[in-house]
């Protein structure tokens, strides 16, 4: 699989609930409808709620990755 391209990244290592979903309600708003946002987190709740996230507000969770204790996501931005 290729690299997927982003638009705009949210570093939130070293953060825990609920401030990792909290700064990515405001960072997702950086990026323009139909762009890509690549979220890093170390809190391992984040792996349930950032898909829930993306359910309830209409955005894509394009990637899932757990590496090492960092957690990925990518994100694409909904209308």
């Amino acid at each position: 699989m290729s690299a997927i391209e982003y638009d705009a990244e949210l570093d939130a290592r070293g953060l825990f609930c609920p401030e990792p979903v909290m700064m990515l309600h405001n960072r997702i708003n950086d990026v323009q409808p139909g762009g890509v946002l690549r979220v890093v987190a170390t809190d391992p709740s984040t792996t349930r709620d950032i898909p829930r996230f993306c359910q309830f507000l209409g955005h894509e969770l394009v990637h899932q990755a757990e590496s090492d204790d960092l957690f990925i996501y990518l994100i694409r931005r909904g209308e």
